[in-house]
């Protein structure tokens, strides 16, 4: 008798743990998305984000509603994202480049893109540009380097924060050349741009999408491309190989995630809706004229990605002995 109790009970606790597993929120979503990001309104991560914003909400019958938490790297919407609710309703859109670099940055970060996040999908990736202010006397490489050099360490430099890919990429250019400057950390793009522009800072390295309107009009003007090969929205301007400093192409990262725990089911749709909208040519071709460059990859792809971004900065600031500010 007591065998068949056991075998009963067990019949019973399998049935109830394949109900909880057979009944997914069929219905998800009932309300409006949120949509954290790490950096201010303005820059390339709000640009891109807001792209997909609009299409994954109609897709899904319900708002993407954007919120920014700019600041420390990325790390206070990153934050703010890994401690939401994961009910399906909290999503982050993430600068995985630049969230990897400030992880390897810090001590002891708050969270982590690995361990406290549910892969979604890879969206693309955004190159960086080195851009001057106009009153610099230098048009290319040689004549910006030999310009830096003469002002012996007596210049400020722009960031799009500390822990940022900015600023790592302003630290590494400062060590390959052999010079000194300030470093002007800011909170995102659309704040450092105004005393780039005002001539407040000599240079910064910032994303094509968020400059390049700056660039057209002539108020900043780019020295080289951060990328493997030549932008065709500024075809006059050269990779870094090109214009005579090797290995310096960056693949600069943007994915989506959810917090930790979040439904598979939820994760599944999202990136099926996900996947539709970078797809779709009239959308590629959109994002391609602001210096966007789509690219899709599964929840499980980019879990394979954010490992190596991580594996791959956190050896490069190692490398280069490189400290937060």
């Amino acid at each position: 008798m007591n065998n068949i109790k056991r075998v009963l009970t067990l019949i019973i606790l399998c049935g109830a743990v394949s109900f909880s597993y057979a009944a997914p929120d069929t219905d998800w979503p009932k309300k409006p998305i949120q949509m954290i990001l790490s950096f201010p309104v303005g820059g390339s991560t709000d640009i891109f984000a807001r792209s997909i914003a609009v299409p994954l909400g109609e897709a899904l019958g319900q708002a993407v509603v954007i919120e920014n938490k700019p600041g420390a790297g990325g790390m206070i919407g990153m934050t703010a994202a890994a401690k939401a609710n994961p009910d399906g309703y909290t999503i982050h859109f993430s600068a995985l480049t630049n969230q990897a670099i400030a992880q390897a940055l810090f001590n002891n970060p708050p969270v982590d893109l690995q361990k406290d996040f549910a892969s979604v999908a890879l969206v693309g990736s955004v190159p960086h540009i080195l851009e001057v202010n106009p009153s610099v006397p230098a048009k290319n490489m040689t004549e910006l380097i030999a310009f830096i050099k003469s002002k012996k360490g007596n210049f400020n430099y722009a960031s799009q924060g500390n822990g940022s890919l900015s600023h790592l990429e302003s630290a590494l250019f400062m060590q390959r050349i052999g010079a000194t400057g300030t470093h002007i950390p800011y909170k995102g793009s659309s704040f450092a741009l105004p005393d780039l522009i005002a001539g407040n800072t000599l240079m910064m390295f910032d994303s094509l999408t968020a400059s390049l309107p700056h660039i057209q009009s002539g108020k900043l003007r780019p020295i080289a491309i951060a990328s493997n090969e030549r932008s065709p929205l500024i075809p006059n301007v050269p990779t870094f190989e090109q214009d005579g400093m090797k290995k310096f192409d960056v693949e600069n990262y943007f994915a989506i995630y959810a917090p930790k725990g979040t439904s598979p089911d939820v994760i599944a749709r999202l990136e099926k809706e996900i996947r539709k909208i970078l797809t779709n040519p009239d959308f590629k071709n959109k994002l391609a004229n602001q210096g966007i460059q789509t690219q899709f990859a599964n929840s499980e792809k980019l879990t394979e990605i954010t490992i190596a971004e991580h594996t791959k900065w956190s050896k490069a600031v190692k490398a280069a002995n490189i400290k937060i500010d």
